[in-house]
């Protein structure tokens, strides 16, 4: 007897790291459960794909949702919301909430909070610390942790491991890739004097690439030494690029759409602080090898460091305004705009958001479409023109870098574990987001 479905999606174009195929998707509690020319006939609910292209759900590694603690700026719920507004499907949240997420008390908070309360999948990266690093461990092997996230140059919030001693003492007890903010906080602390009182333009001078790369050399040789996996965060340099592809073997990287987008040089003139962030947007040349290095292979993932302030926070004179921006809802279309301009192809993009965090962090039955995964889905309009409006932004902030930006490719639909959250840029599902599942914290059967 021929298997039946929960639902289908028909007519439409599969799109994996490797390529893509015209096919047809059946989905069976949550999971993909056959993939070809299937009958309409046997699926309760068929939804018609056609000219669209289905990816692999969007993992977003790298988002502060800021809750518990600073829920004025955003929550659990409204982050997610513009998560799965955006079309991603699961996210990675920063452990610098308050309190800060260190221990499995606080872990197990944030997953609690998570749970069919966030529109998307979840997992949250642990803080490690000079006080939890004998635990780390432990701390990665606990259901709903992404690994150990370590800031070693200060940014928002209070995490910070700046000495070499203490990022090896975290190294040697890592077992999963570690995740790292680089920057020098020594040489920051030096260079106080460059920031500009109400120049946004200064912030780059203080956070050099020097600040930047010599934090990231320090961080290569220390993980060498333990023998340990890392991945640096957001890189932001000319210098990073071609020093971390001669690293493969021991790091990883992340680049981020504003990294590739905006232009500094200009950007701050146009919109001063709301563009200031850690690392700092640069000019057109480093923007330039940002992209050789997703040309070459060197960046292996998007990330789009989702970091809201309101208004009135970012209005603060600098130095004293905020780092960071929105991303979450407009890594998605922002890079789709990049596709179609011929920047990179869309099997890139699916390998960036969905392949490459699969292998980079071992997640469980998410990141392709094969039949027995998760039925995760970002189905897009690669020839949809639309225009970026602070309004369509669902993040309790309310505002995005890129008001009044048009861009061409779009997504469509959000569908989690066969759910779909998202269509045609409604919200259509209650929220049911739970867990990701890791290969190397599996429970023992």
């Amino acid at each position: 007897m021929a298997e039946t479905f929960d639902c289908l999606f028909k007519g439409g174009t599969l799109v994996n790291q490797d390529g893509r195929i015209a096919a047809d998707i059946g989905v069976k509690q949550g999971r993909i459960a056959a993939i070809g020319s299937l009958d309409p006939a046997r699926a309760g609910e068929v939804i018609d794909c056609t000219g669209l292209h289905i990816l692999p759900g969007v993992i977003d590694t790298q988002v502060h949702f800021r809750e518990p603690g600073l829920t004025h700026k955003e929550d659990l719920e409204s982050g997610s919301l513009a998560a799965v507004m955006g079309g991603v499907t699961a996210v990675f949240e920063m452990p610098n909430t308050d309190p800060q997420t260190t221990d499995a008390v606080t872990l197990a908070d944030k997953v609690k909070r998570g749970t069919h309360r966030m529109h998307c999948d979840f997992a949250f990266w642990v803080g490690g610390t000079h006080q939890n690093a004998r635990y780390v461990t432990e701390l990665e092997a606990l259901p709903g942790a992404a690994g150990i996230k370590v800031f070693m140059g200060s940014s928002t919030g209070s995490l910070l491991v700046e000495d070499d001693e203490g990022v090896a003492a975290i190294l040697k007890n890592t077992r999963r890739r570690a995740a790292f903010h680089s920057e020098d906080e020594m040489m920051l602390r030096d260079r106080k004097n460059l920031r500009v009182e109400g120049d946004p333009s200064s912030h780059p001078v203080w956070r050099s690439p020097e600040v930047a790369m010599r934090c990231t050399e320090r961080l290569v040789r220390i993980a060498t030494a333990a023998g340990a996996r890392i991945h640096v965060l957001h890189i932001s340099t000319s210098e990073e690029i071609d020093y971390l592809r001669h690293h493969k073997d021991v790091a990883s990287c992340e680049v981020t759409p504003h990294h590739l987008t905006l232009d500094g040089d200009e950007a701050y003139r146009r919109l001063g602080t709301l563009v200031q962030m850690n690392p700092p947007v640069r000019g057109k040349d480093v923007r330039a090898a940002l992209w050789r290095g997703i040309s070459n292979g060197t960046a292996d993932v998007l990330g789009s460091d989702h970091a809201p302030h309101t208004l009135e926070e970012k209005a603060k004179p600098y130095p004293n305004s905020p780092s960071g921006m929105t991303g979450v809802q407009t890594l998605v279309p922002m890079m789709l705009n990049h596709v179609n301009a011929g920047r990179l192809s869309l099997e890139r993009f699916v390998d960036m958001t969905s392949a490459g965090p699969m292998r980079l962090f071992g997640i469980a039955g998410k990141g392709r479409i094969a039949s027995g995964y998760d039925a995760d889905f970002t189905i897009v309009d690669l020839k949809r023109r639309e225009t970026i409006r602070n309004q369509w932004i669902k993040s309790k902030c309310g505002w995005t870098p890129y008001d009044g930006v048009s861009v061409t490719g779009w997504p469509v639909g959000t569908v989690v574990r066969g759910h779909r959250v998202m269509w045609e840029g409604e919200l259509v599902a209650s929220a049911r987001g739970e867990a990701v599942r890791f290969h190397e914290t599996l429970p023992k059967q």
